[in-house]
């Protein structure tokens, strides 16, 4: 299998290299990535559970999906790639906005990345990829504010950041 390469960029989103995945989780270098909320009609996210094999944050709960930008791809090509790899279907998205986060695993690797938030809508149950996703939910998106609250380490570190500039914008902009 090709080893995966993250694109790196400066805090204006502006290219300056490749870098492989793991080197820049490494060296805690800012690179561009993508997280994707996909909401039903009842305005539940869809949360997914990370396969118990992954290599960094097994078992915990996150946004729908989320990953790294391939070179020449789009923000939404890339979001859409991701999310019928992992979730197994294909819904319209939409970028929201984006912001930059720096947060440290235990493991010793750090997410240095300037996230390009997307929205999308879907009504039915994935089809989810098992070396990806463990499992998957909807919640409310009152209850998952409660939930990280009350229950922090059944989440990912970068979801509890990427959550709150979501629910801000939200907040902001009514959907």
């Amino acid at each position: 299998m090709k080893e995966e390469h993250v694109i790196l960029v400066n805090e204006q989103d502006e290219p300056i290299g490749l870098m492989p995945k793991l080197e820049a989780h490494q060296k805690a270098v800012l690179h561009r990535a993508f997280s994707v909320f996909v909401l039903n009609e009842n305005k539940e996210i869809m949360l997914q559970q990370r396969a118990h094999q992954k290599y960094h944050s097994p078992l915990l709960w996150t946004n729908t999906c989320c990953s790294h930008q391939r070179s020449g791809e789009t923000n939404v090509e890339a979001g859409t790639r991701r999310l019928f790899e992992e979730m197994g279907f294909q819904t319209e998205l939409k970028e929201l906005f984006h912001f930059i986060y720096k947060a440290p695993f235990d493991n010793g690797l750090t997410e240095h990345e300037l996230d390009h938030v997307m929205i999308g809508y879907y009504n039915d149950a994935p089809q989810i990829n098992a070396e990806e996703v463990e499992d998957w939910k909807w919640m409310k998106i009152e209850a998952v504010k409660e939930d990280m609250l009350q229950n922090p380490d059944i989440y990912t570190v970068w979801f509890k950041i990427i959550f709150g500039e979501f629910y801000h914008y939200l907040e902001a902009h009514t959907l």
